[in-house]
């Protein structure tokens, strides 16, 4: 589940698991500039960490 909010009038996204999600994770622009750069090392990381089951 993704919202768009704002925080102090500059664009924010929030990332929940659910509606009921009591530890969002939101991030603004320059975070966002920052996964977005990162995205590969991001997957790769998930990878190297994921267990087969």
């Amino acid at each position: 589940m993704v919202e768009r909010t704002e925080y102090k009038g500059k664009p924010v996204m929030v990332i929940k698991r659910d509606e009921n999600d009591k530890y969002p994770f939101s991030f603004g622009m320059t975070k966002a500039k920052m996964i977005l750069e990162n995205l590969d090392e991001i997957r790769r990381f998930v990878e190297d960490n994921t267990k087969e089951e």
